[in-house]
């Protein structure tokens, strides 16, 4: 049974950082691309980072380039976000996803299973 379970969100000031952990169980990490979406409410879903199969190539959305990066622990089978300088419009539910294929994608239709999710604020 695949299972991703989200962990590492919280309350931090704009400046800050976090980060976020999703624990894959059912499957091997490393042979999916895997990544992470956030949605605010009132907002469509949006790509954040993807890592992809095999040599892990990483992908980033500009909104958050150079503030983020992901990675990947096969032998924990984890899947990491450090996140650093955090703003406010980073707050939003973050989610962690599988996609059924090695390589990356920013469209969320294509990824076929999801995490729970977990609540990231960025608030002084």
């Amino acid at each position: 049974q695949v299972q991703l379970v989200e962990s590492g969100g919280g309350l931090v000031q704009p400046g800050g950082s976090l980060r976020l952990s999703c624990a894959a169980s059912g499957f091997a990490l490393n042979s999916y691309a895997m990544g992470w979406f956030r949605q605010a409410p009132g907002k469509e879903r949006e790509g954040v980072a993807c890592i992809s199969q095999g040599n892990g190539i990483t992908y980033y959305a500009d909104s958050v380039k150079g503030r983020v990066t992901i990675s990947r622990d096969n032998a924990k089978n984890t899947v990491t976000l450090q996140m650093s300088s955090l703003k406010p419009e980073d707050t939003a539910v973050y989610y962690c996803a599988r996609r059924p294929l090695s390589g990356c994608s920013g469209a969320g239709d294509s990824y076929n299973y999801w995490g729970q999710g977990t609540q990231v604020t960025v608030s002084s």
